[in-house]
């Protein structure tokens, strides 16, 4: 969806919409999209800055990294960003400290499809999990330690670290 600067009224644009995703355009691998990206937006203008503010809430279909099992991922997410013309980026060294975290639009359009779809990939985590205590796969048998104990002896203890076991002693 593309905004023209030039066309934002006085008053402001106030976008209500959901926006269709293909999953390949995520950061992460595995992740599916299990509904459209909702998004309310507020776009205004003061000059030649784009003002947009918004808030997107999506469900997602994420691989936990310890159980490698799929669980659904919610995201509510805020973003606030301040855009400035394609001619200040030229010009970055006479920009403020406070200007160097701004974005730049280009030829007069802001792509508001492209701010969803970046917003969500900045949320992933890096190491997605089902949940804080996710005990993972038994290194042995590979079973999902969630679903019920292994039969497996877990007593191997890493050659380097039996230096360790005398000073307990």
């Amino acid at each position: 969806m593309l905004i023209e600067v030039d066309k934002i009224p006085q008053e402001g644009l106030h976008i209500v919409r959901d926006f269709e995703f293909l999953s390949v355009d995520l950061v992460e691998e595995d992740a599916v999209f299990l509904e459209p990206a909702h998004t309310e937006a507020i776009i205004n203008r003061l000059g030649e800055e784009v003002w947009i503010k918004g808030n997107i809430n999506v469900r997602l279909s994420v691989i936990c990294s310890r159980c490698l099992q799929p669980f659904e991922f919610p995201l509510d997410l805020a973003f606030d960003l301040i855009y400035l013309p394609e001619e200040l980026d030229e010009i970055k060294e006479e920009l403020e400290e406070e200007d160097i975290n701004r974005l730049f639009y280009y030829n007069r359009q802001i792509n508001l499809r492209d701010i969803i779809l970046e917003q969500i990939n900045l949320a992933f985590p890096l190491k997605p999990l089902c949940s804080e205590d996710c005990e993972g796969l038994c290194p042995v048998c590979g079973q999902v330690r969630r679903e019920g104990r292994c039969q497996c002896l877990n007593d191997v203890t890493d050659p380097r670290l039996e230096k360790l076991k005398l000073l307990k002693r």
